[in-house]
């Protein structure tokens, strides 16, 4: 008989007035019977509804029925087939809108908690299992890969399993993508992420790092080595900023900078050799996942008071439930309905306060949602000493601009012309933030997991 506790376990976590100033990981994870409890509450369901929303296509209820009978190694192998990072998923995806938005328990009471038994899966394989992942038999074949973040992680581990030799070209000094830059070790371990790359490298894939394309090598020349197709997956790290007064201070940072400084140089540390500025105050605009993650850092590094401002409502902010749940738990201020007209500056050229505008909703805009008009006269000031703009990124157009053929669209992300993620080069493929502009990890994990199929496809017809 299933379990038909109408509610989820829930996840034991960190007290927020101790994980908000630690960098710690705050989800705990479920225990053994927690996670046999929580599987005993899927149906089962014949039809599969959750599976239809994994970008992924895992098969869902599969691996939780290993759970339930505890079989986990069981588990693990079926989470294995369809995703490289199970680990990642069970953490970073969002879950709430995607497979368990379609699980059937979630109609008269919670859904189950899915990501969470992917994560207690691909946690207890990793502290019990000894057997180290066994290389496929070599089809002959060469598939290059630009980017070792989630879409090229992905892309990488499936062509591998079919018999590729596959080689990823990474512009930074480690694997990873946002895994490693991007998501804060509070929310994303990185000795979760090295294992999961270790994974990729123990079946064959070869990492090089410290290659930025365009500038070392060239898609051109990739060709020329010998590889029959390239994946690009090279992410979207550019930051955009709002062109505002005041964005030149010091204390001013992009998130992309101040998360990549805490997450790969590891800035909270004393003894750090690329250290960023503590803050007293600091002021977080926009209400992503990453401006969560920014603020929720900004808190852990010493900030007394940390603000996100945000130009839509609270039901309008675009970052997971559980993030914002978070960061309001650690003491985070939400300022919603305001948006920055200027940031202010003292005689030195230091950040001293933020000068923002009250915003009410209007008819809604061509993405769906009601548009942002400022209240005239209601100007006011935050002080403050740090400043971080977490508007929004682009792909960095070095890649195509140095690739005759290889078409982009008005916001420099690649053009593909169809689901498989071909573009407008012949043999060149691209899935992720490189062409979708910033998006989730799963989703570039989906796109990654297409373009694999269709490389396949591709140089089998060859």
């Amino acid at each position: 008989m299933p379990n038909m506790d109408p509610k989820k376990h829930e996840m034991p976590v960190q007290e927020p007035n101790v994980r908000n100033r630690n960098f710690d990981e705050v989800a705990l994870g479920y225990t053994y019977e927690i996670a046999v409890e929580e599987a005993q509450r899927c149906l089962n369901c014949k039809n599969k509804p959750c599976v239809e929303g994994c970008p992924v296509a895992v098969q869902i209820p599969d691996f939780i029925a290993c759970v339930a009978n505890e079989d986990m190694e069981g588990a693990f192998d079926i989470l294995n087939k369809s995703t490289s990072l199970p680990a990642v998923c069970g953490r970073v995806c969002p879950q709430e809108t995607q497979c368990e938005q379609k699980c059937v328990r979630g109609i008269k009471g919670e859904p189950v908690g899915i990501g969470r038994l992917e994560r207690f899966v691909a946690d207890y394989h990793r502290e019990h299992s000894t057997e180290k992942p066994v290389q496929p038999e070599s089809n002959g074949h060469k598939v290059a890969i630009i980017g070792a973040g989630p879409s090229g992680l992905t892309a990488a581990g499936d062509l591998a399993k079919l018999g590729y030799k596959v080689t990823i070209y990474e512009a930074l000094h480690v694997a990873g993508g946002v895994l490693s830059y991007g998501i804060p070790e509070f929310r994303l371990p990185k000795a979760i992420v090295n294992k999961e790359v270790q994974n990729l490298i123990d079946i064959g894939v070869d990492i090089e790092t410290n290659m930025v394309m365009g500038k070392v090598l060239t898609i051109d020349e990739l060709f020329e080595m010998g590889n029959e197709a390239i994946f690009v997956g090279s992410g979207a790290g550019l930051p955009r900023f709002m062109n505002i007064p005041g964005e030149s201070l010091n204390g001013v940072y992009s998130a992309n900078e101040f998360l990549t400084r805490i997450n790969l140089m590891k800035a909270y540390k004393p003894d750090s050799k690329t250290p960023i500025q503590h803050a007293k105050k600091t002021v977080v605009v926009g209400g992503g996942n990453v401006a969560m993650d920014a603020a929720r850092s900004a808190m852990r590094l010493g900030s007394d008071e940390v603000y996100i401002v945000y130009r839509r409502g609270m039901e309008e902010l675009p970052a997971r439930k559980e993030e914002v749940e978070h960061a309001q738990e650690e003491g985070i201020v939400f300022k919603t309905l305001h948006n920055p007209v200027e940031i202010l500056g003292d005689e030195n050229g230091n950040v001293c306060g933020i000068r923002c505008i009250k915003m009410e909703l209007g008819e809604p805009d061509e993405s769906g949602r009601r548009r942002p008009i400022e209240v005239p006269g209601s100007e006011f000031e935050i002080e403050c000493d740090s400043v971080i703009m977490s508007i929004g990124t682009s792909p960095n157009p070095l890649i195509s601009s140095t690739t005759p053929g290889l078409d982009t669209n008005k916001r420099g992300c690649l053009i593909t012309q169809d689901d498989s993620g071909l573009t407008t080069r012949e043999g060149v493929y691209a899935g992720g933030d490189a062409v979708t502009g910033a998006a989730t990890v799963i989703l570039a994990m989906g796109a990654g997991k297409s373009a694999a199929a269709a490389i396949d496809e591709y140089i089998k017809s060859k």
